[in-house]
């Protein structure tokens, strides 16, 4: 096996990190196959995907990511939502790290965060296994190599999930740690073999340095209308609402399915992959990602097979976050360039257990930065332990775990591109109606897809709309397709005054939450949080 390209003036020993065991810079996705295989951290299933397990940790551990508090952060980051590491724990947690390191071996991808040249991100990710430089080989951009002869990074992560940290001497809340520090341009991830922290640690780097370009950065999948990259459409949604499903239309051309920014020059995906979840796949209802579980490379995480190798895709035995990461180009209709226009159309996504919300009302400016801000979904029944009744669930920007910013400057930002670019906003909820969970039905999907054809190509606009009297956004009446009863979710209740009830409940929880945000905002999202 042979390295791949890399700057000379940047190998890990002119970074002053010595007495490294091998380090092997920028392997191609069948190498890093080969030597995951080889080192038993996988292995290879019918077609070719790489079957890796996570350990104990298969989720990301948001309580224990870090943002090192340095005088050059201290003023710009949302606190009571990013837990703090002082600079001297940082120190050492380094020092130890890089002790840690001698000897072993280390696997190094080069990588552009970001689509659009002008404002992507150099990353140097450093990670201990093989399979996790796969991953990240896919989920973020790759350069060719022409790049790769003079890649500087701007930010190096380093990922070693043997290190196990020490809550007393590193300031941290367990052996698992994800500590960024802006300052020093490192982030350090430890004692997790969960490969979503390395994207999701990238994410949140991105997060930080856009906002102070005048980019937003936005937890979305996007698409755009064949050969008319100027009519893109994003959608916002938390784990549940639909955001990679019902992005994924085969009309339109996919931009990826999870993170972008939108800049002067328009929308461009940051990743070079996706990252789907892969519980009940259904190959009729999403054919092209149930085909990339049996190609090449694809990195599959934490799934039962049987005895031949084939995936049982309704085992949740190991956990019901498996997964599988792949490139963006495995899927057909994807963009090449991941760029797009403007968006036209905003997409706010929510899963409404409580049958409450219509299935899509069209927003002002105003009330979409207050939904943004509220990022609501709902926990139903038997998702966890203890729930019996639907739970509100808000996320700020859609996305609160990956915010360092306070959430109003993200939204006041999304505001005044939608101000200045003319984007049509809309709410849609892919919950309940008739009642609400346990009693309603499951909004169709078929009446869903048709609204969205009609809200993207422009003739939902030009019907006929009311009022909500709940949340004071507008409703259309009639929809071509789509039975009109289904479009004022009060009628779809046998009970109207339990529907009344219910309506009450939710708008106060609404209420509840955006207290917090209320002494930051302008005056006229305060109106539109009334309604």
């Amino acid at each position: 096996m042979t390295n791949g390209m890399v700057n000379p003036a940047m190998t890990l020993e002119a970074q002053g990190y010595g007495d490294l065991g091998d380090v092997f810079y920028n392997l191609s996705q069948d190498e890093l196959v080969d030597v995951a295989v080889r080192r038993k951290e996988g292995r290879i299933l019918p077609g070719g995907a790489l079957l890796t397990t996570t350990g104990k940790h298969t989720g990301r551990s948001p309580k224990d990511k870090f943002v090192v508090r340095t005088a050059e952060v201290e003023p710009h980051i949302w606190w009571e939502n990013n837990a703090a590491m002082e600079p001297s724990s940082f120190d050492v947690l380094y020092g130890d790290m890089v002790a840690h390191m001698k000897g072993r071996d280390y696997f190094v991808q080069d990588l552009f965060g970001g689509a659009d040249p002008t404002h992507r991100l150099d990353v140097r990710v450093v990670t201990e296994l093989a399979w996790h430089g796969l991953f990240i080989r896919h989920l973020l951009r790759r350069p060719d190599a022409s790049e790769l002869e003079t890649f500087t990074p701007e930010f190096t992560v380093i990922n070693c999930p043997s290190f196990k940290a020490d809550p007393a001497r590193h300031g941290c809340r367990s052996e698992t740690v994800i500590a960024m520090n802006f300052e020093k341009k490192l982030i350090l991830i430890a004692g997790t073999e969960y490969a979503g922290e390395n994207k999701k640690s990238v994410f949140t780097l991105l997060n930080y340095l856009l906002p102070e370009k005048g980019v937003m950065p936005m937890h979305c999948s996007a698409n755009h209308a064949p050969g008319n990259p100027v009519d893109t459409a994003i959608f916002f949604g938390l784990s549940g609402t639909g955001k990679t499903t019902l992005s994924a239309d085969p009309s339109r051309v996919l931009l990826g399915d999870d993170e972008h920014g939108w800049s002067d020059r328009g929308t461009f995906n940051f990743e070079g992959g996706c990252y789907a979840k892969t519980i009940g796949l259904d190959p009729d209802a999403e054919p092209e990602i149930y085909a990339t579980t049996k190609m090449p490379g694809t990195v599959i995480e934490n799934m039962i097979t049987d005895a031949d190798g084939n995936l049982d895709f309704d085992d949740d035995s190991l956990t019901a976050n498996m997964r599988c990461a792949y490139p963006l180009n495995y899927i057909g209709n994807a963009s090449e360039s991941a760029l797009g226009g403007h968006p036209k159309n905003i997409i706010m996504l929510t899963c409404d257990a409580f049958g409450v919300l219509p299935p899509i009302s069209r927003m002002t400016p105003a009330q979409a930065m207050y939904h943004f801000l509220s990022g609501f979904t709902s926990k139903v029944a038997g998702t966890e332990r203890g729930v019996t009744e639907p739970e509100p669930t808000f996320s700020t920007c859609f996305g609160a775990p990956f915010m360092p910013r306070r959430p109003e400057e993200y939204g006041k930002l999304l505001q005044a591109k939608i101000a200045s670019h003319g984007a049509t906003c809309w709410l849609v909820n892919t919950g309940w109606t008739g009642g609400a969970y346990g009693t309603g039905n499951r909004m169709p999907i078929k009446a869903t897809r048709a609204l969205l054809t009609a809200a993207l190509d422009g003739t939902l606009a030009e019907g006929q709309f009311r009022k909500d009297p709940n949340f004071g956004f507008e409703v259309p009446v009639s929809v071509d397709g789509v039975d009109d009863q289904l479009l004022d979710p009060r009628a779809t209740w046998a009970d109207k005054s339990a529907y009344d009830a219910q309506a009450s409940k939710l708008v106060e929880m609404f209420a509840d939450n955006f207290a917090q945000y209320v002494p930051h905002i302008d005056d006229d999202v305060k109106a539109a949080a009334i309604g």
